[in-house]
């Protein structure tokens, strides 16, 4: 099995012949457009859902809300700097991922699908298209009412037991009663349907609370004609968008949108880094276990589609620089270093994966038989050991203050302080 190329750059397109290039830069980086916004058939479930989303008493420790993990002043990511978060029963048992931030692309998701090649690729080159869309890390929810709802049952966060734990909690909650006056005197007296329209009240509040898409960044006021980026953040800019440099911008769409939209760094797809394993991780201490993204463990519908091994969803870059952990095992504390494996994980490998026996063991946390998957066709994944890195240590700072201009005006960075000492779950 070998990796093959998830894009089809502007260059590839206009020497072919087959388009001019104005209408391929559309084609080819431009995001859909913004669905409308949901309509909302439950007048109060926005301040419900908020209400829930920060009732700490719906958990089975009753110290864990969904604000835990997804803090208002961290663009709704942690406020901490673990590679994974802690829950459970006891508030001690490590999750498998990351906690995403919940802002921009919750109202924005396609359902999870596999595009069919149209005839113009076709003619290009033979090549099965990522697949795109769904929710979380591995695409599995197409409804955000069903991911927002899973985090109260997963043992290692909210720790219902089942719907009727749950909802013996909703019950005796501060918010039942506004529960029943949104969805009915007796939507209580169903466990499974206190379940459901949690989710539907969570969802609600994501969907229409202006918190989770402010659109208040330097970036957005630049890209509105009310601000100027240095020249520091303009070198960050162009290294971001150059396919022979950084080629970020192939995957994190940074032009506006056909209707105007402004961009949310994502192009909703899927792909395989080869990110190291991380040590910090309770679950990496079984050499046999390997969080495989869209074939399992937590996914279980596309475990048997091999080539899709080590495939996570591309998160949006906006208020990359406030966080305290990268990628989808946290593996990384600190943005430059998440930037310096970005392009030396082929020049400097040594660096990043174990040694065995005088050989760089590359892409171990998958298994040895499905590396094959890592994408090494795609600018700067493409180069060699001892090669030059596509960016250097003064061309990272550039980029790191470009992407500093994509963070919301209300958002904290998290400190070095407040990262804190890496802790494991019991």
């Amino acid at each position: 099995m070998t990796s093959t190329s998830r894009r089809f750059t502007l260059a590839t397109l206009a020497l072919a012949g087959l388009i001019g290039t104005t209408a391929l830069f559309v084609h080819a980086a431009t995001p859909a457009p913004a669905k409308p916004a949901q309509v909302n058939k439950w007048p109060g479930s926005v301040d419900l859902g908020r209400a829930l989303f920060f009732d700490r008493g719906l958990s089975a420790s009753g110290q864990m809300a969904c604000a835990t993990c997804h803090d208002p002043g961290h663009a709704f990511a942690p406020a901490n700097g673990l590679a994974t978060q802690l829950g459970g029963p006891d508030m001690k048992h490590q999750g498998l991922r990351a906690a995403p931030s919940l802002r921009y692309v919750l109202n924005r998701s396609q359902a999870w699908h596999v595009e069919t090649p149209s005839s113009l690729m076709e003619r290009l080159e033979a090549q099965e298209l990522p697949p795109t869309g769904g929710l979380t890390w591995d695409g599995r929810f197409d409804r955000l009412e069903d991911q927002a709802a899973f985090p109260l049952l997963n043992a290692d966060e909210m720790a219902n037991a089942s719907a009727a734990d749950f909802a013996a909690r909703l019950r005796h909650s501060p918010n039942a009663a506004a529960f029943r006056q949104v969805f009915g005197d007796k939507i209580l007296a169903s466990d499974t349907d206190a379940l459901h329209y949690a989710g539907i009240a969570l969802a609600q509040y994501q969907l229409n609370d202006a918190a989770f898409h402010p659109y208040s960044s330097k970036f957005d006021a630049w890209m509105d004609g009310k601000t100027q980026l240095t020249a520091q953040e303009l070198r960050g800019k162009q290294l971001f968008d150059d396919p022979k440099s950084g080629n970020c911008a192939s995957c994190h769409f940074d032009i506006k949108g056909a209707n105007g939209a402004h961009p949310l760094f994502t192009d909703y797809q899927f792909e395989v880094l080869g990110v190291p394993r991380n040590p910090e991780l309770a679950a990496n201490k079984n050499p046999h276990f390997f969080d495989m993204g869209l074939c399992g463990p937590i996914r279980k519908d596309q475990a048997a589609e091999k080539q899709y091994c080590g495939m996570f969803r591309t998160p949006t870059l906006r208020n990359v620089a406030t966080r305290g952990s990268f990628f989808h095992n946290g593996r990384f504390h600190d943005l430059k270093t998440a930037l310096q494996f970005y392009v030396q994980r082929d020049t400097h490998p040594q660096r990043w994966y174990p040694v065995k026996n005088g050989k760089v063991a590359k892409f171990d946390d998958l298994p040895a038989n499905l590396r094959g998957n890592v994408d090494t066709n795609d600018e700067p994944l493409t180069r060699k050991k001892g090669g030059k890195p596509a960016w250097n240590d003064q061309q990272i700072d550039d980029v790191i203050a470009f992407l500093k201009t994509l963070n919301d005006a209300d958002t904290t960075t998290i400190t070095e302080a407040a990262a804190g000492k890496p802790r494991h779950g019991g």
